[in-house]
Order: C-alpha cells, then sequence, then structure tokens
C-alpha cells in the first residue's frame, strides 16, 4: 500500500502537537493542507486517527498507536541523518607510526583552531591493506610516485642531545641510529652518502638499527648515541629545542611523502586538510 511521506508526516506532528493549526505551522503548511492530509491517510487505512471535536482533536485507540510507531521512525531517520552528517565532518587519515607520533598528532590541535568543523582520526600502518581512510600519507620512493602526489621530499642529518661536530668528536666511535625499513622496496636512509659527503670514516660510527625510525629518535633524546633521521621528523622537536641538528650538512634522500591519487580526493574537507598538511611538512 502507497502512503504518502507528507500525509504521515502531517499526522505526525499533529498527533504530537494536538492541533491541525500547530502543525501546519511547523511544516509550512495551512490548517486546511494538514486536514486534508490526515483525512486521505484515514481513507487510504480505512480507518479514523481522530476525534474531530469542537476546536480540538483527540487521537483514537489506533491513531495513538499509530502516532508512536511513526514518531519512532522519523527519530530513526533523523539519528540516522544527523549521524552521517556528523561522520562526513571526519577525514581518517593513514599514515606512518612515526609521522604520525612526531608530527601529526601533536599538531592536531593547531589545525583544529583552524578548522573546528572538520574532524581528523587518525590510524597508522607500514601498509595500506584492509584499512579504512579517507586520506593515506604515505612514504614512497621518488622514482615510483607521480610529481603531482608528492608533498614532501626527504632530507636527512644527524641529531642529537648535544650538537657535535662528528669530525672533532675524538678516537671514540659515536653511535648511530638509523632505519632499516619494513617495506623492503623502500629506498634505505641515505647513510653512506651522508658520511661521504660531512668526510666522516665508517671507523668513526657504530651503527645500530630499528624498524621505525621513532625508536631511533627516542634513543636519542634517551642520550643513548645520535640518530641518523629525516628532518621532517625531526623538525618539531629541533623548534622546541628537545633534539638538536649536528654540524654537518643534511643530505636529499631518494624518499618522499606523498598523497596517492591525491588529485582525485574530491572532498573539501580533505584538501583542506592536504593543503594544511602540506605547508606543516614544508615549513
Amino acid at each position: 500500500m502507497h502512503v504518502s511521506l507528507q500525509a504521515l508526516k502531517a499526522f505526525e506532528s499533529a498527533a504530537r502537537l494536538g492541533s491541525f493549526k500547530l502543525a501546519a505551522e511547523e511544516l509550512s503548511l495551512t490548517p486546511t493542507a494538514i486536514s486534508h492530509h490526515v483525512a486521505k491517510l484515514e481513507h487510504r487505512l480505512s480507518v479514523d486517527l481522530f476525534h474531530r471535536e469542537v476546536r480540538k482533536i483527540v487521537l483514537t485507540e489506533i491513531g495513538e498507536k499509530l502516532a508512536k510507531q511513526i514518531s519512532q521512525g522519523f527519530r530513526t531517520i533523523e539519528n540516522a541523518v544527523e549521524e552521517v552528517r556528523l561522520t562526513s565532518n571526519v577525514v581518517k587519515v593513514t599514515t606512518t607510526s612515526s609521522l604520525a607520533a612526531l608530527i601529526l598528532i601533536p599538531a592536531l590541535h593547531e589545525f583544529s583552531l583552524i578548522y573546528p568543523d572538520i574532524s581528523v582520526e587518525v590510524s597508522t600502518g607500514e601498509t595500506l591493506d584492509q584499512q579504512l581512510y579517507n586520506l593515506p600519507v604515505r612514504l614512497g620512493n621518488i622514482a615510483t610516485v607521480p610529481a603531482s602526489e608528492i608533498i614532501r621530499y626527504e632530507t636527512f642529518n644527524l641529531f642529537g642531545r648535544q650538537q657535535i661536530d662528528p669530525l672533532a668528536a675524538g678516537d671514540e666511535p659515536i653511535v648511530i641510529f638509523t632505519t632499516v625499513w619494513k617495506n623492503k622496496t623502500l629506498a634505505a636512509p641515505p647513510l653512506e652518502k651522508w658520511c661521504a659527503l660531512n668526510g666522516i670514516a665508517s671507523s668513526n660510527i657504530i651503527v645500530k638499527t630499528f624498524d621505525q625510525e621513532l625508536f631511533g629518535i627516542q634513543e636519542a633524546l634517551a642520550g643513548n648515541g645520535f640518530v641518523f633521521a629525516s628532518t621532517t621528523l625531526m623538525s618539531r622537536l629541533l623548534k622546541m629545542q628537545q633534539i638538536q641538528q649536528c654540524q654537518t650538512q643534511s643530505i636529499q634522500s631518494e624518499l618522499c611523502y606523498y598523497i596517492p591519487d591525491k588529485d582525485k580526493l574530491s572532498n573539501r574537507k580533505t584538501h583542506d586538510l592536504i593543503e594544511w598538511l602540506e605547508r606543516k611538512l614544508n615549513e
């Protein structure tokens, strides 16, 4: 049986407010239109939904039952619409653990002040498999990533609790933490080229590795050695003076941060986050 949605809305409003006039005001209709919709609904259902008395209407027993069910139905619809509306304000980002912990998550408060209508959820992982996200921010090889998708070219240098010149560090070798990626297709951090650029002999260093940059950075923060890490990840710690860059030259790597299919992301909120993140990474 086809029942007009407008007739259901007119009946529900009149039942809830106890008046055709008030229902008309709520729905921006005339009392006559409300009465017409209700009468049409009664005709369709072959029942009386209201006792019509002088200057007032009273629900019949079956009218009370129907009004209760319809009200619940409209509330369910309204809740579903609101849930979708709130969900549309959330941008789900997936990225590496190191970028999330050292840059993205600490900066989200700043982002929320600029864009208070956008919520950001961050998840981490080294691959994109089986993850639900709107915005993937990945570490990749420059040679295999389209230039239009790159948001930051990666450089590396040496960092520690103290600012030192490795060439003047004395006879004792220094401990350097670096990264061996879980993703074996990624270009390795250019430690050897950095040593050659800065005139540092391999005999003057002891290399220790982790599978995430974050762990080597934590060791350097603890004063257990120095970390050969991306200048991107170290930017916030440098500004906060929690760590120092050594007196050495940074070196360009074969790596970059990028967003797959960046130009195909059409959501305005996602675009706002991309533009903000690109500025943040290149400050």
